[in-house]
């Protein structure tokens, strides 16, 4: 019997029972879009992730002090100890490009003429390079030493009015102090500019580190005691943590200030060339000369790392979830053979006169076999091509909610049909046989 009489006479009984073949492969069906579906999702997601991080981004070295045992993202536990001078030491040396703080600054609100909306955490102090050219879509970086600030569209757009380049911005304090800045620039994205501000849209100004954290230090009180044990916004350190503010009388100055946080910039995004700046870093920051080794002690350790390598850490927690998934799908998939073993067995046992009458006007066992055996890998084909449909509309839609660039994984599009025949192939093979033992004779009697 030729091939395409056996997929003509299986597609008209698979025909006949509509509604039994459906159910048949719905456990296909809904293995397959499940594995298709998330592993969709998981590839758009690490594509999302991993385009937040510019070229420029991804030679910079994100470095913070913190107790080694302290679980979770960047500044988790982190403690204020880089002061000026270390910032400075680090970025004079050979195999780093740059290197500057980085301060969150706690504010009350900000205000545009006259209009004034409260913020807490909207504030961030660092250096002009922290804001790369390539994020910004109006203006330009803001200048050290300057009162300028860039801000982004969540910021921009909170006003009746919206603020643009060269518009006044008032920041208000903790404590009421106002201070203004000029708007130098607007970001392209509300999405944070690294990860020690996570990538979800947040309102952001960022102004430089001079003269908007060390040389108002004792105005923003943060990194520093302020006389009473209590420290500002510096990651909850102590007043003898700093041994610099241990004279209560002595007002706070810019050496004074502390920073959260330390970028260095390797010379590229080289490998070779990252990892010498990082060990250079590391090696002035802990030694004996450095400000930062007097709170480093025991208890605290710098962690320096780069984007890539933070986004990995969720990376893996990603593919562990993904894997758990795919886990889960797979044993839909084994209920789904399950089912249509059943069904063919069912099938068998229906159709034995027809298999009597089949082999009694010259029809072999191999005939009879592959009959039955390319109605099981119909329905397995079935179940894989709707299932890959239903996953990929899945996935789009999964893309578009949570709004990630879309990465179809092509090579599982493939994987789905192929476990589509394979498992059709499995499921189909014992009941075909049978069918192909069929006595002729006790067929021919069966009612």
């Amino acid at each position: 019997m030729r091939p395409l009489e056996f997929g003509r006479l299986a597609w008209r009984s698979i025909g006949s029972h509509r509604l039994r073949s459906a159910l048949t492969t719905l456990g296909i069906i809904i293995g397959i879009a499940a594995v298709i579906a998330f592993v969709t999702l998981g590839a758009s997601l690490q594509a999302g992730l991993l385009g937040d991080i510019s070229p420029d981004d991804q030679r910079n070295l994100y470095g913070w002090a913190a107790d080694p045992e302290t679980e979770g993202g960047p500044l988790a536990g982190a403690q204020p100890v880089f002061t000026q001078d270390d910032l400075e030491q680090v970025d004079e040396l050979e195999d780093v490009d740059a290197a500057y703080g980085y301060m969150p600054i706690s504010t009350q609100a900000l205000a545009s003429d006259g209009e004034l909306t409260p913020q807490s955490d909207a504030l961030i102090a660092a250096g002009p390079p922290y804001i790369r050219p390539d994020t910004i879509d109006d203006g330009r970086q803001f200048e050290m030493g300057e009162r300028e600030a860039v801000i982004n569209p969540a910021v921009a757009g909170q006003f009746e009015e919206n603020v643009s380049v060269g518009d006044e911005l008032t920041i208000v304090r903790q404590g009421g102090e106002q201070t203004s800045v000029t708007v130098v620039g607007i970001t392209d994205s509300s999405e944070g500019l690294s990860p020690f501000e996570g990538f979800e849209p947040s309102p952001r100004v960022y102004v430089p580190t001079d003269p908007y954290y060390t040389e108002e230090v004792d105005g923003i009180g943060a990194g520093f005691g302020d006389g009473d044990g209590n420290n500002g916004d510096g990651g909850g350190g102590s007043d003898e943590a700093d041994p610099a503010n241990d004279d209560d009388d002595e007002p706070a100055t810019a050496e004074d200030a502390r920073f959260l946080a330390i970028v260095v910039e390797a010379p590229s995004a080289d490998d070779g060339d990252i990892d010498q700046a990082r060990d250079s870093a590391l090696a002035v920051l802990e030694s004996g000369d450095s400000d930062a080794s007097e709170l480093l002690g025991d208890d605290l350790e710098i962690t320096m790392q780069t984007s890539t390598e933070l986004l990995q850490q969720l990376q893996d927690i990603l593919d562990l979830l993904q894997n758990f998934i795919v886990g889960i799908a797979a044993i839909s998939l084994v209920v789904g053979s399950i089912g249509i073993a059943n069904i063919m067995l069912v099938s068998v046992t229906e159709r034995t006169r027809e298999i009597g009458i089949m082999k009694a006007v010259g029809a072999q066992n191999r005939d009879v076999l592959g009959l039955f055996l390319t109605e099981a890998v119909v329905l397995g084909i079935i179940g894989a091509i709707l299932g890959t449909v239903l996953g990929l509309a899945v996935g789009y839609a999964g893309a578009w909610y949570i709004d990630i660039p879309l990465v179809y994984p092509y090579e599982y599009v493939a994987l789905a049909v192929a476990v589509g025949i394979l498992v059709g192939v499995l499921s189909g093979l014992y009941p075909a046989w049978r069918a192909a033992r069929t006595d002729p004779i006790d067929a021919l009697r069966y009612e």
